[in-house]
C-alpha cells in the first residue's frame, strides 16, 4: 500500500488548482447550458451501476441525461429489491435503462460482476465504506469511474484510494468524484475570481451543512447485525463515516479548495501555493436529538471543528476554518460556504455565489446541473483522451473530514500527519451476514481509536 506524505497531497493540491482553471476556461467559452451532444455520432457510453440505492439510481439519471448515447447496461447491489427499484426509478429513460437480468447482480461480490461487464466507466455509490475495495477493483481491471463522495470512512481507506489513484493515470483512466460544487459554474466562476485575487488573499473560512434529521431504517430483530446496519448505514461509522464525513464533507472540500487556491497568487507568478488541507484540528460533537440507539446506530448529531492550514507565502500567521455540521430536527437550516480574503469575502451556496469588498461581483448565470455536469465532463474525457483525475483531491478532503471526526470523538486535537498515519482500519474482517456488535457511543475524553 502506497505511504502517502505531505509531499503527496500538496501534489495533489496543485492538480485540484489546474482544475479550476480548466474549469473557469470552460465557462468562458461555453456559455451555453450543457454538453448534452458531446458523445452524440460518436459511439455508445456504456455505464455500470454499484449501489443501487437513491443516490446509485440518482448518478445513473444523471449519466443518461448527460448523454443521449449514454445507457445502462449493468447493476449491482446487495439487495435484489433494490436493482429492481433502480429499474423503476430510471424507466423513464426507456431502452437505456433496461438491463439484461444476467448482467443484474448480487451479493458482497456483486462489484465484480458489474465490473467484468464491459463498459466505459462505473458508478461507485454504496455505503462509503465499501467505496475504497470496488474503486481498487474497478481501477485494477481498467474501468474509469465516477466515484460518489465521501472515498472512505477511516485513514486506511483514504490510503488505498491513493494507492489506486497513482494507477489510473498510469493505465490512462478517468476518475470524477461526486463533489459536484467542482462542476458547477457558480462555484467555478467564483473560485476562478479568488484565485486572480478578488477578495485578496485567503485567510479563513466558515463552512456550514445544518438540517433535519434524514431517514433511518429500524432493525428487524430477523436480520443479522450486519444486515441491519447495512439497511441503516448513515448511522454507523464503519459504513457512513458519520455526517461529517458522509455530507459535510462537501463544504469541507471547498474550505480545501479556496486555502489551496487563494494563497496570494496563481501558480504563474512564481509564488508558492499553501496545501490545501488543515495541519490540525481540533473539534467538538455529540447526539442530544438522536440518542435512541437501535434507531440511529451510535453516530453523532452534531459537530463543530476548527481547522488550522498553513500560512500563505511569506506570511507567519496560520489561516483557519471553522467547520459546523448538524442534523437536529426543528432546528435553523444552512448550507453555505464563506471565504475570508484580506480585501473581500467570497459567500458560496448551491446556486448562487457572490463577493463583496474591494472587488464586489454577483453571479448572474447561466448556471448548470452539476450533478448532470460531472458525468458529461467524465463522458467527454473519455470520449476525447483527455486527462481527468479527482481521486487525489476528493480523497484529501474526506481525510480531513475524517479528522474532524476522529478530534471530535476523542476530544484530542490532531494532526495531518498523524491522522494519516493512523492504523484505523473501520471495516469487519469479513463481509457476510452475521452477527456484528453496534460501536457504542464516542464519548469525548473517554474514546479511544479506533471507533
Amino acid at each position: 500500500m502506497k505511504q502517502i506524505n505531505r509531499r503527496d497531497f500538496v501534489k495533489a493540491s496543485a492538480m485540484t488548482t489546474l482544475a479550476v482553471a480548466a474549469g473557469a476556461s470552460f465557462i468562458s467559452s461555453n456559455s451555453s447550458a450543457a454538453l448534452r451532444v458531446a458523445s452524440r455520432g460518436k459511439r455508445d457510453i456504456r455505464v455500470g451501476i454499484i449501489g443501487c440505492g437513491g443516490r446509485g439510481t440518482g448518478a445513473g439519471g444523471n449519466a443518461l441525461e448527460a448523454s443521449p448515447d449514454a445507457r445502462i447496461v449493468a447493476y449491482g447491489d446487495l439487495f435484489p429489491e433494490r436493482i429492481a427499484s433502480a429499474q423503476k426509478g430510471l424507466a423513464s429513460f426507456g431502452e437505456r435503462s433496461k438491463v439484461d437480468p444476467a448482467q443484474c447482480f448480487t451479493g458482497f461480490d456483486a462489484y465484480q460482476g458489474v465490473i467484468s461487464v464491459p463498459c466505459d466507466y462505473v458508478i461507485l455509490a454504496t455505503p462509503p465504506g465499501f467505496r475504497p475495495t470496488h474503486f481498487s477493483a474497478a481501477i485494477a481491471a481498467g474501468r474509469n469511474a465516477f466515484v460518489e463522495k465521501p472515498v472512505a470512512v477511516d485513514p486506511t481507506g483514504i490510503r488505498t484510494m491513493l494507492a489506486a489513484a497513482s494507477e489510473v493515470d498510469a493505465k490512462n483512466l478517468r476518475v470524477v468524484a461526486g463533489t459536484q460544487r467542482r462542476h458547477e459554474w457558480c462555484y467555478l466562476e467564483a473560485m476562478q475570481r479568488i484565485r486572480d485575487g478578488a477578495i485578496g488573499r485567503v485567510v479563513a473560512a466558515r463552512v456550514f451543512w445544518n438540517m433535519g434529521s434524514l431517514w433511518n431504517v429500524k432493525p428487524d430483530p430477523s436480520r443479522s447485525d450486519v444486515e441491519n446496519q447495512v439497511r441503516n448505514w448513515l448511522y454507523h461509522t464503519w459504513l457512513s463515516g458519520d455526517h461529517i464525513v458522509e455530507q459535510h464533507v462537501h463544504n469541507i472540500d471547498i474550505a480545501n479548495w479556496a486555502m489551496g487556491i487563494g494563497a496570494g497568487g496563481t501558480e504563474s507568478s512564481g509564488r508558492r501555493l499553501a496545501a490545501s488541507h488543515p495541519n490540525r484540528c481540533i473539534a467538538v460533537g455529540g447526539r442530544q436529538a438522536r440518542v435512541d440507539t437501535r434507531e440511529f446506530g451510535h453516530v453523532f448529531d452534531h459537530f463543530a471543528v476548527d481547522f488550522e492550514y498553513a500560512a500563505a507565502e511569506a506570511d507567519t500567521t496560520p489561516r483557519f476554518a471553522l467547520s459546523m455540521a448538524r442534523q437536529q430536527d426543528g432546528t435553523s437550516g444552512r448550507v453555505e460556504e464563506i471565504i475570508y480574503g484580506t480585501t473581500g469575502l467570497a459567500r458560496l451556496s448551491s446556486g448562487s455565489a457572490e463577493i463583496t469588498g474591494e472587488r464586489p461581483w454577483v453571479f448572474k448565470g447561466p448556471n448548470n446541473n452539476p450533478y448532470v455536469q460531472e458525468h458529461i465532463d467524465l463522458q467527454k474525457a473519455i470520449i476525447d483522451g483527455t486527462p481527468l483525475n479527482e481521486t487525489a483531491q476528493v480523497a484529501q478532503s474526506t481525510m480531513s473530514a475524517i479528522m474532524g471526526r476522529m478530534a471530535a470523538y476523542s476530544g484530542s486535537e490532531i494532526t495531518w500527519d498523524d491522522a494519516v498515519a493512523d492504523p484505523m482500519n473501520l471495516m469487519p474482517p469479513s463481509l457476510q451476514f452475521g452477527p456484528f456488535p453496534q460501536a457504542s457511543v464516542a464519548i469525548p475524553g473517554q474514546t479511544s481509536q479506533p471507533h
